[in-house]
């Protein structure tokens, strides 16, 4: 019955910017843990970025500056905010989230629980 869906994927020129949303139905408390990912055509899924209960995040090293995440604490809404986009950048984005507490959420080493369905980003150059 939980549900994580993201949106806010599409087309953009490279040198913009894109905010993707990922919203929960099903669970009305926080998780333990969520998690923004890209899966590139061809290439393995990435971790980008994890957050633990208390809204502390922690980014892949190599993409720390133009990746941020935030969660809107009334919505429980959880963005990634995406800047001077590149082509290799295009790939599907997916929110997780882990909903009890295990592991160490902020290494991204974890069982997530719950996928969404993914958002498709295409940057043109």
């Amino acid at each position: 019955q939980v549900h994580l869906v993201e949106s806010g994927g599409g087309s953009v020129q490279a040198g913009g910017s894109l905010r993707l949303s990922c919203a929960t139905s099903g669970y009305t408390r926080r998780f333990a843990c969520m998690g923004w990912f890209r899966h590139p055509s061809g290439k393995e899924r990435e971790g980008i970025t994890y957050s633990d209960y208390d809204g502390v995040t922690n980014y892949t090293d190599s993409l720390k500056g133009r990746f941020t995440t935030s969660r809107d604490k009334a919505t429980n809404i959880l963005y990634l905010e995406i800047n001077r986009l590149t082509p290799e950048d295009s790939a599907w984005y997916y929110c997780a989230a882990k909903r009890l507490y295990g592991g160490d959420c902020l290494s991204g080493r974890i069982e997530f629980d719950y996928w969404g369905q993914g958002t498709q980003v295409n940057v043109s150059s």
